[in-house]
């Protein structure tokens, strides 16, 4: 019975698929749908009780001196007199217009005078305040000295109430000053000064959940009562913003604000409190004042638009159902094809790799119509642009290594599958010409290998050892002399000088290979080979369409240093997954150990070139557009040294993502175009390296970032802490593909956690060589061949150990910085901040680990001197 559902696939995948996709699209309707649930506040019927009022419409802004029109300020009052009777005002001398207006429209005006340090202007206000209060004494019914200027320490207590006087003095209607609510507390000679309180209630900005803030702002009203008991009190503000960034535990949304509002109306009609809600209309232009969330405190949005319903329930995105649809429907076409095209998958797998692409399509559907929920500047909207691209090759990265992830984790069993064969005899074995290309090798090294060779059981073989530009004779003749003891199956030559680098090297064997040589084995000068490496293996090029034989790159003598354990259990990860993974499409990257090639294919594709530093990868992937075949055998069959220290292991890293650029930039059009290569060797080859990209996208995001955290410190009037849109699927790509490696290390990789977490934290420490390699092999056209040092340098301080990471430890050191900065600056109040820490840090995880790794690889090599 448990084959049936791969009977029913093998036989309708089609059908399969369709239905697997339409599931997959109805449960991202159904995660749509719960994330904006109706809720639901009493419904609120009747006038509210009064608008703070700031008529600026979208795109004005008074400090550029831009003010609104005659017809758009009556326009505002004739809509705010469909909610309300009463508007409260803040400044005389802006927008003057509005009394004489809401006199027409027959709204009462609570007029307020703007009061700062300005003394002149203070001025000028109070005059303005008084001759309009005479002039409309029917429109505007109570006046305000001054809003919050206490609160913002702009002057004295003293200075204010004598202002308070002085209007008192020279006009008939009620006056008062509006502060918070701790400021009457901290300031009670105030009441003496005015003829009723009027008070800012603000339960966000206290940080309380909206659930409490109602009952949090009751509190502070009946608080300040008991206070005041003889004067009446007017809240002049109050309200929750529908947007901006999240303080402490409240939450700026719609619903919230919509429930918050709702709620008050009915309290506060009950309790029959006297009220201004705050405000009419969001006022993009704050945002640059206070930082984000002050430009959504408004009923309405800036578009004069109401927010939410005053009945039934409150939905925070009206719009969901599109935007569900346009997920689901984006996403549709590629889960059918990848569930019908890998139907040879288990059906977890499908199931996981189309709700992947959902949650991508999804991902994107939200990036892109998010930034319409807030007022963006052309900056905004510049940087967003420039940002967008990004967001989507974080996603295609995170869809390239979730493919690798199922393959290997859901397939049935792999579709190429190659293993040692029945050794030939002598009669039947091709001729095996292996070159072993050394620089600078330590002779006593050279010379195990050349001892492992000889002890091959096999026939037919020849060794030509190839040393190219060795300048010290005391290196390369001891090796030249065990040769000769060899005897004539072992040739030695020393060329010098020798361009063209290992390839260089490796095209002279070529022209000295014996006649008769079938096939041209390379190992590294550090390997040892096993005795049945060319009998087992040389059995498949009997098929003219195999081309290359390659083993997986191993290691020995590491279990008892910790930096060597680390590194080569980090090497052997990609050989037991990332090698399956492209095997299955014959795209394998041909190594240059290790690997054998059939000699005609080699010459007939013109050797081994010498315009790249990763001769054996474009060999590999020339060998492919010819049109054959590569054979992997995940089998240890030779063994090497890993790098002696983390100088080397950074510079052999840094050498194969120079010479991946060099590749994609030479081959791009095979690559890019139909040709020779199938699709899937396209794939592999153009998105094989993404992961790489990904760390040189996430050095240059650390300087943006720490160029951005620097100015929100510095200059927090110029820079806001990022948007979620930004941060959320950043964080979610870091932990998913952390994920990603861990679960198919300890699925394919033979080694302990602790193993599975030293190989993890080795790999993070070479992010940024990655990224220094990537970045100067897309701008520079050659870099020097580095050899990877197998042996140990001597007599390192432990200072000089972290020269080869002064880099990482400056962008380390920086990061750590950031974090300071933020967590003592704006950081900690809001959860955008909080999650820009956790950003920050985890930016600074490559960085740590390049460090760690550089103090380890110092300490193995004491141990070991």
């Amino acid at each position: 019975m448990s084959s049936t559902p791969a009977i029913q696939d093998s036989r309708h995948p089609f059908i399969a698929a369709v239905l697997l996709a339409i599931v997959v699209a109805a449960m991202n309707v159904g995660l749509w749908w719960w994330s904006n649930l109706p809720r639901g506040p009493d419904d609120w019927h009747g006038p509210i009780g009064g608008f703070a009022l700031s008529a600026f419409q979208r795109y004005q802004n008074p400090l550029k001196q831009d003010f609104p029109s005659d017809d758009e300020v009556d326009s505002d009052l004739k809509l705010l007199r469909q909610y309300s009777p009463r508007i409260r005002t803040y400044a005389m001398l802006e927008n003057p217009q509005v009394y004489r207006l809401a006199e027409k429209e027959g709204l009462q005006v609570m007029a307020g005078a703007w009061l700062d340090n300005r003394l002149d202007n203070n001025e000028k206000e109070i005059q303005a305040l008084i001759a309009q209060a005479r002039r409309y004494p029917n429109t505007i019914t109570r006046v305000i000295v001054g809003n919050e200027v206490l609160f913002r320490n702009n002057m004295s207590p003293e200075q204010l109430m004598a202002y308070a006087d002085r209007v008192r003095a020279a006009v008939h209607q009620p006056v008062s000053i509006a502060e918070p609510w701790h400021m009457w507390a901290r300031y009670p000679e105030l009441a003496q000064h005015v003829d009723f309180i009027t008070v800012h209630l603000f339960p966000y900005w206290n940080g309380i959940p909206r659930s409490a803030g109602v009952g949090a702002a009751l509190g502070s009203y009946n608080s300040l009562k008991q206070m005041f008991p003889d004067k009446p009190i007017v809240i002049g503000e109050i309200g929750w913003p529908s947007n901006g960034n999240r303080f402490q535990y409240a939450d700026p949304s719609v619903s919230n604000e919509a429930i918050f509002l709702r709620d008050w109306f009915n309290i506060a009609k009950k309790e029959k409190i006297d009220y201004y809600i705050m405000e009419a209309f969001d006022q993009p232009w704050k945002e640059q004042l206070s930082g984000r969330t002050e430009a959504y405190w408004g009923m309405f949005n800036a578009d004069r638009q109401l927010k939410f319903p005053f009945t039934g329930p409150v939905t925070e995105d009206v719009m969901w159902p599109w935007k569900a649809i346009a997920a689901s429907l984006l996403a549709l076409l590629p889960m059918i094809w990848f569930a019908r095209h890998y139907s040879r998958f288990k059906l977890m797998g499908r199931f996981f790799f189309c709700a992947l692409i959902q949650l991508a399509c999804g991902l994107i559907v939200w990036s892109a119509t998010l930034p319409f929920n807030f007022y963006l500047s052309w900056v905004d909207w510049t940087m967003l642009v420039l940002l967008f691209p990004a967001q989507i090759a974080i996603l295609a990265i995170l869809l390239i290594n979730g493919f690798e992830f199922t393959e290997v984790l859901w397939r049935r069993s792999w579709v190429r599958h190659a293993t040692m064969l029945t050794p030939d005899p002598p009669a039947k074995q091709p001729f095996v010409s292996i070159h072993l290309a050394c620089y600078n090798e330590p002779p006593e090294m050279v010379i195990v290998t050349l001892d492992s060779l000889a002890k091959l059981e096999y026939a037919n073989y020849e060794v030509l050892v190839i040393d190219n530009n060795t300048k010290d004779p005391n290196v390369w003749k001891p090796v030249q002399e065990y040769c000769e003891k060899l005897g004539s199956r072992f040739r030695f030559f020393h060329l010098e000088p020798w361009p063209g680098y290992k390839a260089g090297a490796l095209n002279f064997g070529l022209k000295e290979t014996d006649p008769a040589a079938d096939v041209v084995a390379v190992i590294d000068a550090d390997y040892e080979v096993r005795a049945d490496w060319l009998s087992t293996l040389t059995g498949y090029f009997h098929d003219p369409k195999v081309a290359v034989v390659q083993c997986p790159q191993a290691h020995r003598e590491y279990e008892h240093n910790t930096f060597r354990r680390m590194t080569a259990w980090e090497y052997d990860g990609f050989f037991r997954i990332g090698m399956h993974h492209r095997n299955e499409r014959n795209a394998i990257i041909q190594h240059g150990t290790m690997t054998m090639v059939r000699r005609s294919a080699l010459e007939g594709t013109g050797g081994w070139s010498e315009w790249t530093i990763c001769e054996d990868a474009e060999l590999g992937l020339r060998l492919m557009h010819a049109g054959y075949e590569l054979v992997y055998v995940d089998e240890l069959m030779g063994k090497g040294l890993t790098p002696a220290d983390f100088k080397a292991y950074k510079s052999q890293r840094y050498r194969w993502a120079f010479g991946a650029m060099q590749i994609l930039k030479g081959r791009w059009d095979w690559m890019t175009k139909k040709g020779p290569l199938s699709g899937g060797q396209r794939f592999h080859f153009l998105t094989g390296w993404f992961s790489w990209f990904a760390d040189a996208l996430h050095l240059i995001f650390t300087l943006m970032a720490i160029f951005w955290t620097a100015g929100m410190i510095g200059l927090p009037s110029l820079f806001n802490l990022p948007m979620q849109l930004f941060l959320i699927p950043v964080i979610g790509f870091f932990f998913a593909k952390a994920i990603f490696g861990i679960v198919l290390y300890r699925a394919r990789v033979p080694c302990s956690w602790y193993d599975t977490l030293m190989a993890s934290l080795a790999s993070m420490g070479l992010s940024h060589a990655i990224a220094r390699g990537i970045l100067h092999g897309l701008t520079r056209k050659k870099t020097a061949f580095i050899v990877t040092a197998k042996s140990r340098r001597l007599g390192e301080s432990s200072f000089a150990a972290f020269t080869p990471v002064r880099e990482e430890l400056l962008m380390a050191f920086v990061l750590l910085l950031c974090v300071i900065g933020m967590a003592t600056s704006v950081g900690s109040q809001y959860i955008e901040g909080r999650l820009w820490m956790v950003i920050l840090a985890a930016q600074s995880i490559p960085y740590v680990s390049a460090v760690c790794g550089a103090w380890i690889a110092h300490k193995a090599g004491d141990k070991a001197g």
